[in-house]
């Protein structure tokens, strides 16, 4: 997967070829699954992000706000933020936590390679690809909310709300994999999250 930046919308998807699958880890434990379960928490905080700026959408749809209440809810969205700090979706937390994608890039996946098998390499491989068509729409989405900083008009809010729903489901696809993959891997390997 090379460089992004050109790739038409439509085509900045997770839904290429087969996801792989973890191993099985018959020895996991309900306490390995509640470790695991973390990750997922770390996700509905950037969930509720995005809820936020789905609604700031819908009120600028309605009238009721402005591209810069747009541009002021992306900025303060937590995965905007560790974006534009520390170049990933999960920055922030990801350096406080030891966490989730800078963590990911660069602790927990390289542990889950190193620890695990050829499957679950397989799978931290492809969630790293899935990690770079992420942050290309984060990416454009913060281009696309600043055009409507001075003006809204109907064909930069369509081309905005499109770049939203295309990051909307990309997100809750790549989390809902990501979760379910490595849910017992993260805590029957003993990585903390």
């Amino acid at each position: 997967m090379g460089d992004l930046a050109d790739t038409p919308l439509a085509d900045l998807t997770v839904d290429f070829g087969n996801r792989p699958l973890a191993p099985a880890f018959p020895k996991a434990t309900d306490a390995d699954r509640r470790v695991g379960k973390r990750l997922a928490a770390i996700h509905r905080m950037h969930l509720n992000d995005l809820g936020r700026i789905g609604i700031v959408l819908d009120q600028i749809e309605t009238g009721e706000a402005s591209g810069r209440d747009l541009s002021d809810a992306l900025g303060s969205a937590e995965f905007a933020q560790n974006v534009r700090q520390f170049g990933s979706l999960c920055g922030r937390e990801c350096k406080v936590l030891t966490f989730h994608h800078d963590a990911e890039e660069y602790s927990l996946f390289p542990q889950l390679a190193q620890s695990g098998n050829d499957a679950l390499r397989a799978v931290v491989t492809r969630l790293q690809e899935e990690h770079r068509v992420v942050h290309e729409l984060l990416v454009r989405l913060e281009r696309a909310s600043m055009t409507l900083m001075f003006d809204v008009d109907q064909k930069k809010f369509d081309a905005t709300r499109a770049v939203f729903r295309q990051l909307e489901t990309v997100v809750r696809s790549h989390f809902g994999y990501e979760e379910t993959q490595l849910e017992e891997a993260i805590g029957v390997l003993g990585i903390g999250i």
